[in-house]
């Protein structure tokens, strides 16, 4: 889809830190398929700064919601790597495109028709088909960004424990984690832990629980550049099934994750001996606000033997 000359191309990616990583290699493929072309892609704040770091675009804009005003760029292509529409199909319509790269929907009309929507496929495959129904070559394997700076002093025995996760479906309950915590420390490990602005109570509930100091607490302290530096100096990374599972694929750290209800094979890291997946196999809601049953079911022992593991 080479131009002759310069012209806009908009993608809509307004999700979380994990869906910008599983739509590296999809955004990529369209990198390198649109190389003359201005490429502008909008995604939320929080992530924004990491998605300029990964320089996949040219412009990095940021929105709230699907309800925030959609640019009037009237771009000669609009992607909806966001979702399966209708309302992120209708926002992209909005910057009135010449064409829309898509999943087909029923609201859209015939000529902006496009692959079908599977429930039943993996993230980083889905967008990668999305863009290759366009004859846009993506791979999905080609998941790696640049390692930002780390802030932190080097450690070879850092390891980072992310104790929150989006929904409490995906949460580990905080009293294994100081199990977990408690059995790094003994192993001349030096855990630091993680998470967002609302994960910061239970961060420190953890390390004064498990004995680490409160220093070492970075929850609610980072912006997600700094969050990857700190991913990429790691020994090992222990987390949900969450934004920084994804962080530790793309920058090649060795991880343990904890599945509850959404399969690995729907969001999971690619087979590779450096990255574990503990999952008991059962799907439930994964907006829910109680544990899964079967995320209770990972024991202490199982995450501290993957973790000796890996």
């Amino acid at each position: 889809m080479p131009r002759s000359r310069e012209q806009t191309v908009v993608v809509l990616r307004a999700l979380g830190l994990g869906d910008l990583l599983t739509g590296v290699p999809a955004l990529r493929g369209l990198r390198g398929a649109l190389p003359h072309d201005r490429i502008e892609l909008v995604v939320t704040r929080g992530v924004a700064p990491l998605a300029r770091l990964i320089g996949v675009a040219d412009d990095v804009t940021t929105i709230a919601s699907l309800y925030d005003h959609a640019p009037a760029t009237a771009p000669f292509l609009a992607v909806n790597l966001h979702g399966s529409g209708p309302e992120s199909h209708a926002w992209l319509r909005r910057t009135n495109p010449g064409s829309l790269l898509a999943f087909v929907h029923p609201s859209i009309p015939a000529s902006f028709g496009g692959p079908r929507w599977s429930d039943d496929e993996h993230e980083v495959e889905r967008w990668c088909r999305l863009v290759a129904s366009a004859g846009i070559a993506a791979d999905p394997a080609d998941l790696s960004i640049p390692p930002p700076p780390d802030p932190l002093p080097d450690d070879p025995f850092r390891v980072i424990v992310h104790v929150g996760a989006g929904a409490g479906a995906r949460r580990w309950p905080p009293r294994r984690w100081v199990e977990v915590v408690r059995g790094l420390v003994r192993d001349g490990l030096r855990p630091v832990l993680t998470g967002d602005a609302d994960e910061r109570s239970t961060a420190l509930f953890v390390a004064e629980a498990a004995g680490v100091p409160v220093d070492r607490v970075l929850a609610g302290r980072t912006d997600v550049v700094e969050l990857a530096g700190i991913v990429g100096g790691a020994r090992l990374v222990l987390a949900g099934d969450t934004g920084v599972g994804h962080l530790a694929t793309a920058l090649g750290r060795p991880s343990v994750l904890l599945f509850g209800p959404t399969p690995p094979s729907l969001w999971g890291p690619p087979p590779d001996a450096r990255h574990v997946v503990l999952w008991k196999g059962g799907i439930g809601d994964p907006h829910a606000e109680e544990p899964d049953p079967g995320l209770l079911e990972i024991t202490v022992e199982e995450v501290l033997d993957a973790a000796a593991a890996v």
